[in-house]
């Protein structure tokens, strides 16, 4: 299988004119229109979700370094959804699968990576906010300062969209075969990987280190965070005191469990394992119900959301009122 031919054709071709065809639930005819609405309510809730979180915490005045994490994160997540979701859904509407630019396709990749790994990144600096709140709260105010905890933010968006650079322009510089048919309902790697005309692992490695800088360097920080943690609780005699600590990271720990489960699932392995159907199922809950669930999370484990959004419905209830 590689041919010549074909590389050199598929070489000479990839400009803005070639264009890739989403298959997305292509074999699930009987069942578009369900899902094109089970879609369409997961992503009207989550957008206005995510929306009420980061409204609430842009409206409070005084916001400590969690909330404002808190916040990035929901816009993260709005983006986030609004990159994937929508071409997903117009995938239903199209019988034959639904057409998407060579530069589209390289542009929803990147930010889909992006914005990922800017999420994986974000979660190390809020399991950082935890450490130093339990293992330091002394200096917490002088450690976790608005300044430093901007530009916290900024280097993990930043840091994320160099990687997701790198690795974007090493798959669409590699040489596509015939098909040009993409198993997914959007641009993920290893689908694309997938049509690459090479049976070689090099394709791989821009893959492997990006999960390198984005999955297994955060998990170690923040499993390191939470050892360190864990080691200053053991000291706390009070179970009560342990109990209220503990249950500081418990929203942050779900949220961690969440976003790091599927992704590794997704993108740590080799090629030879790519099984597209399970790959989509994934990928639905990971773009879909995740960011449906970090809301909810937010809102049932957080003091200060609940009393935040209290406060919006009340403003909300006073306005009407008069």
């Amino acid at each position: 299988m590689p041919c010549e031919v074909c590389m050199e054709r598929d070489n000479m071709s990839t400009g803005a004119t070639t264009e890739f065809l989403l298959l997305g639930f292509s074999e699930l005819l009987c069942l578009r229109v369900l899902l094109f609405l089970i879609f369409l309510v997961v992503h009207l809730v989550t957008l206005v979700g995510n929306m009420m979180v980061f409204m609430a915490v842009v409206m409070e005045p005084s916001r400590p370094p969690m909330l404002f994490f808190l916040c990035q994160l929901s816009a993260i997540e709005l983006c986030y959804t609004l990159v994937i979701v929508p071409k997903a859904l117009l995938s239903l509407i199209v019988v034959d699968g639904s057409t998407i630019s060579f530069i589209g396709c390289a542009a929803q990749m990147h930010l889909f990576v992006a914005l990922g790994g800017a999420e994986c990144f974000l979660l190390v600096a809020m399991s950082y906010d935890r450490y130093i709140a339990i293992c330091r709260p002394l200096h917490y105010m002088a450690v976790m300062s608005e300044g430093f905890c901007l530009r916290l933010a900024v280097l993990c968006c930043l840091g994320a969209f160099a990687v997701a650079l790198g690795l974007t322009v090493a798959v669409f510089r590699l040489p596509f075969c015939q098909s040009r048919h993409i198993n997914h309902f959007f641009c993920d790697v290893p689908a694309v990987l997938h049509l690459a005309c090479t049976q070689s692992y090099t394709p791989e490695l821009p893959l492997l280190a990006a999960c390198v800088l984005l999955l297994l360097l955060p998990f170690l920080l923040i499993l390191t965070s939470y050892v360190c943690i864990a080691a200053a609780l053991l000291h706390v005699t009070s179970s009560v005191g342990r109990g209220k600590a503990f249950s500081t990271c418990v929203s942050h720990l779900a949220i961690t469990l969440l976003h790091y489960g599927c992704a590794t699932f997704i993108y740590i392995r080799p090629k030879s394992s790519y099984s597209p159907a399970r790959d989509k199922v994934v990928s639905l809950v990971y773009t879909n119900i995740t960011p449906l669930l970090y809301p909810l999370i937010y809102s049932l484990r957080n003091k200060e959301i609940r009393g935040i959004l209290r406060k919006m419905l009340r403003r909300k209830k006073i306005a009407q009122l008069n």
